[in-house]
């Protein structure tokens, strides 16, 4: 680091600025090349003043507490990285999207990441912090605040092409070469052989998950490959659990640091059905490693001593510590290593029991008392494009979707009218969940409504390919006829009403399994 003076107010303080061969100016870049990524080619669902907002109020806060302690001006490296590392991962449900220069709740990243890094401060061990700053930050802010009003980055970014291509080498390129500076590899790789295994048996039993990129359920090999491949969990993988200030410091404690830590979050994954709870569990298998830390110090061998070799600790383990065990005694130990191999699997399994075949919530109930009864014989029959579909999409099936779909669109004015927001999870998911979320916030906010009833005068069913860049293939219904928009104030008067031709495309999702909801809407080409 490059020591120099700064004058203020008539006094001098030393200025410490940043040393090129810092390791967190390294991981700085990766992650700020993601950001880039994300705003120009990927789409991220995050704006550049939240971004902003999360870093520099790392930086403010650090530059403040390090002067108080020390009487001078330091480069804030970790908080920044902490400040961009909370903005990559966190989401806030609302955030316009394709508007990257949106303040759009700015505060919430400001105050989730301005937390996180006040965490390092205030709980501590023996001088050093315990929690990886975002990590502990993030979790939080989920379990606190809620899926209705954050979630994590998704696990699935975008379909394979240019962008991805180059987010994964700036990922996985950047995060072999820090961690091998840091000789962080071995955990890296414990944790990834793990966690692929955990869930592997986690997959195999059966487990489901909905996500709002998909267009049914994720199950069997399909949720094993899109965990385990996910650039978020590389992202975790490479920057957060190989956090040099929060990991064992000794070889063999880095490496059961990260079995633990693939164990701990397969556990907390396994009886998630969604995506949210999947992410957080993931994250969270972190935190409580982080907790458990101080006593693996005690019982592991001291770093850098002659005991901190893998080799002779894993024969230690097999057994035991004579030199020349009895055949019998190390069969028993390899037996008893099988045993707990196996009782682990068990557990595994029998974490995610209680969600096994539970992937969404019933709405019946919900829906019940909700008018919004459709008539069939007022929607138009459809025609469908069985060259990218099935042909049983043309038929009663498509049918039943549009009834779904005009039934959804009422429920959606029911819930504006009624400021309920619990309707729209039931009949909306992905890009139209969050607009219509934002619509029912900004009635609230103005007192004024606005709701639309649809006429549907002809439909053509097509299959959407990937459509946005982190959404999954949908059933799309070009549609043409009329709407007739409603403006009521906060009393329920009407104030307006108006009718003009609409041609939009209908996107519906069956990510739950069972009811068609609605993903999005756009206009007819």
């Amino acid at each position: 680091m490059t020591a120099r003076t700064l004058t203020v107010g008539g006094a001098t303080y030393p200025l410490v600025l940043p040393n090129v061969r810092d390791p967190r100016l390294h991981v700085a870049a990766v992650i700020i090349t993601v950001h880039v990524l994300g705003q120009v080619g990927l789409h991220f669902w995050v704006s550049v003043p939240q971004i902003l907002a999360a870093i520099l109020t790392c930086a403010f806060l650090e530059v403040a507490i390090t002067f108080r302690q020390t009487r001078s001006f330091v480069w804030p490296a970790s908080a920044m990285l902490t400040g961009s590392g909370v903005a990559l991962i966190h989401r806030v449900v609302g955030t316009p999207p394709g508007d990257p220069w949106s303040t759009y709740a700015w505060y919430v990243f400001a105050i989730v990441a301005g937390l996180s890094l006040l965490s390092k401060y205030v709980i501590r061990y023996r001088g050093a912090h315990v929690f990886n700053p975002s990590n502990i930050g993030l979790v939080i802010a989920f379990i606190v605040l809620g899926s209705s009003r954050v979630e994590p980055l998704d696990f699935w970014w975008a379909p394979l092409n240019g962008w991805m291509l180059t987010a994964y080498a700036v990922i996985v390129v950047g995060g072999l070469l820090i961690t091998r500076r840091l000789h962080l590899l071995a955990l890296a790789a414990t944790f990834l052989v793990a966690l692929s295994a955990g869930l592997g048996i986690v997959a195999a039993s059966g487990h489901c998950m909905t996500a709002r990129w998909a267009f049914e359920p994720v199950c069997g090999f399909d949720y094993w490959r899109v965990i385990v491949t996910s650039p978020e969990v590389l992202i975790f993988l490479f920057f957060m659990i190989t956090d040099p200030r929060t990991a064992p410091a000794g070889r063999v404690g880095r490496v059961v640091f990260g079995l633990l830590v693939a164990l701990a979050s397969t556990v907390l994954m396994a009886p998630q059905t969604n995506e949210f709870g999947t992410k957080v569990g993931l994250l969270a298998g972190l935190v409580a490693m982080c907790a458990l830390r101080p006593l693996l110090d005690r019982v592991l061998p001291e770093p850098r001593s002659a005991a901190d070799d893998l080799r002779r600790y894993a024969t230690r383990l097999v057994i035991g510590d004579n030199a020349r065990p009895g055949a019998l005694r190390g069969a028993a130990r390899v037996a008893m290593a099988i045993a707990a191999v196996f009782v682990l699997g068990v557990g595994i399994v029998a974490a995610g029991t209680p969600a096994r075949g539970l992937v969404a919530p019933d709405t019946t109930e919900l829906l019940a008392g909700v008018p919004h009864q459709i008539d069939p014989a007022t929607l138009p029959t459809i025609t469908a494009d069985v060259e990218a579909w099935d042909e049983t999409i043309a038929g009663p099936i498509a049918q039943d979707i549009l009834v779904t779909l005009a039934d959804n669109l009422e429920i959606e004015n029911q819930a504006l009218l009624r400021g309920d927001g619990s309707l729209l999870v039931a009949v909306d998911h992905g890009d139209r969940l969050r607009e219509m979320q934002a619509r029912l916030h900004d009635a609230q906010m103005s007192g004024q409504t606005v709701i639309a009833h649809y006429r549907f005068d002809t439909v053509h069913v097509i299959l959407i390919a990937p459509f946005g860049v982190q959404t999954g293939g949908s059933i799309g219904l070009e549609s043409r006829g009329t709407v007739t928009e409603e403006t009521y104030d906060a009393q329920g008067a009407l104030l307006d009403r108006r009718t003009s031709p609409f041609a939009l495309t209908f996107a519906v999702r069956r990510p739950t399994g069972d009811r068609w909801l609605n993903v999005a809407v756009l206009p007819t080409k």
